[in-house]
């Protein structure tokens, strides 16, 4: 017997020592050395086929992601074999050497426990020499890959054609998208405030983002630009362009651990927040030598030309005057320039007319001012030229511009002594002059004799005999609702009904809806909201005993009262176990008609 037992326990040994040499429960991380905000990975793996997986407890690190699990099997001269991974993407919150403990899986009956990490976390950017050993023992395998810093994997620049340029130049800022990575998501956390700048978004009509290659520090990266925008600078100084936020979920290789990743590529995904650096813009002011007396703050390369619509017209007709200015700056910030028009002529706020596009090259286009002048007298006029002026900030100096001059001729008007006539193709035109210009009436006037109308009349007297009575009538009023609502017990005493009927409206509903335990909370509120107010009991104070004795007080029927308190009761004893012998429908009937006793008889 005792020979027996040794020999079975030398077999259960030796299984035990040959299933803990076979299967390993291993930990591995990307990195054990993180900057604050970085990111890294950490892998816990079996090979066998494991259940009841245990996490350690992450304190210290925020998980991202996980525990994201991963099988694979392997068949090599008919041996299969199997492993299991279970990771989780971290992100260090703050500073010192934190202690991941183990972790546990069940493997054929056997616990298996991983040993502890330990992981520095520190301030700033950690540095990492090249082709490092990483750190190994009994229980943590080399890390996989370098996921925690990704800073030069996919990142964001802001791109400027220029840092320094005056106030009103235009600037086209571009932020552009690097990556050497798959992106399988992308989210804007914060977009740029641009203090300091007149802004327009560049919109290219495109729906996609288009990449392209660029070779970037050495590095060829596939680039896109997110977002374009032309800025125009509003003061003078140093102005800062604030960075763009956006959160990424990156996908990245890493080195594969069996046969199957070997085969079809091993990886792991990773949020990575990207960040662009904020540039800085010197802006100089315009200079004060030579600034024409007329600028008015256009900044670019324009031109100007101006045109009339007719050169002889009758006094009273109407005449366009149009002033184009076209080319590239500032130009949707332009004001309406000054024109100096004969005192004779009406001139009434131009028509704005604009064909600008804005583009990676700048904002051009044609703006068109559009004058409406009316002649009021007969003479010979002439429509001064008008200047404009601009700074040419390549040429860094002033430009000045002077249109053509165009005399008119002014002939005696159709109208007669003190009428204003218009011409047919003018009535358009003059449409908006509506303020002060009325045409001639043709139609009947809507005259009456004198006696005939509302002043004297008897709807006269009765509309000055109205306003007295019915001030009088919200005097009387005012004071009937004043000693109405005096007495709170007697407005408590009328409002208990209406709160009733609102619980009640809603046991209806719970009712169709099926809804039980609902359904006799609603009632137990509207016939105890309803007692507390009709009896002008505090609600903290009451219950059975207390309803009993006051409906008593009001001699009530007995009969009603006892079948108001079993109500009561049902309600309570339905909240939390089911009750037999009588429906819902039969309680709702029952709590109504209870309470339209008690009105009637209180």
């Amino acid at each position: 017997m005792t020979k027996r037992f040794f020999i079975l326990s030398f077999l259960l040994l030796s299984a035990s020592l040959l299933f803990a040499g076979n299967i390993k429960f291993t930990v591995s991380v990307s990195n054990d050395q993180v900057a604050t905000g970085d990111q890294f990975q950490i892998t816990f793996s079996v090979n066998g086929n494991g259940d009841r997986f245990s996490p350690p407890d992450f304190a210290g690190f925020q998980i991202l992601s996980g525990p994201n699990e991963s099988s694979s099997m392997t068949s090599i001269n008919g041996n299969v074999s199997s492993s299991l991974s279970y990771s989780y993407d971290l992100m260090a919150v703050k500073e010192g050497i934190f202690t991941i403990g183990p972790a546990s899986i069940v493997v054929d009956g056997h616990r298996l426990a991983t040993g502890p990490v330990k992981i520095k976390v520190v301030k700033g950017r950690v540095v990492r020499p090249g082709n490092t050993a990483p750190r190994n023992d009994q229980n943590v395998s080399a890390p996989a890959d370098n996921s925690g810093d990704l800073s030069k994997t996919i990142f964001i620049r802001a791109a400027v054609d220029k840092t320094k340029l005056y106030l009103g130049e235009q600037l086209t800022l571009s932020y552009k998208l690097y990556t050497r990575a798959d992106i399988l998501g992308s989210e804007a956390e914060k977009l740029p405030d641009l203090n300091g700048f007149w802004s327009q978004d560049i919109k290219d009509g495109r729906q996609n983002v288009e990449w392209r290659t660029e070779t970037y520090k050495g590095l060829q990266y596939n680039v896109a630009d997110i977002k374009q925008t032309i800025l125009f600078p509003e003061r003078a100084g140093n102005l800062v362009i604030d960075p763009l936020v956006m959160n990424f979920t990156v996908r990245i290789a890493r080195q594969p651990r069996d046969l199957m990743e070997q085969v079809f590529g091993a990886y792991h995904d990773v949020k990575y927040r990207a960040k662009s650096a904020p540039v800085t813009i010197h802006v100089s002011a315009l200079p004060e030598a030579g600034k024409p007396a007329g600028f008015s703050g256009a900044v670019g390369s324009f031109s100007v030309d101006a045109s009339v619509d007719k050169k002889e017209l009758n006094a009273n007709d109407g005449l366009n005057y149009q002033l184009k200015i076209s080319g590239s700056g500032n130009i949707k910030l332009l004001k309406a320039p000054e024109i100096n028009f004969p005192a004779d002529f009406e001139k009434y706020d131009p028509k704005v007319t604009d064909n600008i596009t804005g583009n990676a090259s700048g904002v051009s286009g044609t703006r068109i001012y559009n004058y409406l002048l009316i002649p009021r007298h007969q003479g010979n006029y002439t429509i001064e030229p008008v200047k404009f002026s601009w700074f040419d900030p390549s040429a860094k100096r002033y430009v000045t511009l002077t249109t053509k001059a165009f005399p008119v001729k002014v002939n005696k008007g159709l109208s007669q002594g003190n009428v204003t006539a218009y011409s047919p193709e003018d009535r358009e035109d003059i449409k908006m002059l509506g303020k002060d210009i009325r045409y001639i009436k043709t139609g009947k006037p809507d005259l009456y004799r004198k006696g005939e109308g509302l002043y004297g009349s008897f709807l006269w007297y009765f509309l000055l005999a109205v306003g007295p009575v019915l001030f009088l009538g919200a005097i009387a009023f005012r004071k009937w609702n004043e000693k109405n609502n005096s007495d709170l017990v007697k407005v408590r005493s009328r409002k208990a009904n209406k709160l009733a009927a609102k619980h009640l409206a809603s046991a209806r509903q719970q009712l169709q809806a099926g809804d039980t335990k609902a359904f006799y909370e609603d009632v137990a509120k509207g016939m105890y909201g309803y007692l507390s107010n009709k009896l002008n009991i505090p609600f903290a104070s009451l219950n059975k005993e207390t309803i009993t004795a006051e409906l008593q007080t009001r001699a009530l029927d007995e009969a009603l009262i006892n079948k108001l308190i079993d109500t009561l009761s049902l309600c309570e004893m339905a909240r939390f176990a089911p009750v037999s012998g009588i429906s819902m429908q039969e309680v709702f009937d029952k709590a109504t008609s209870m309470i339209n006793d008690i009105e009637n008889k209180i």
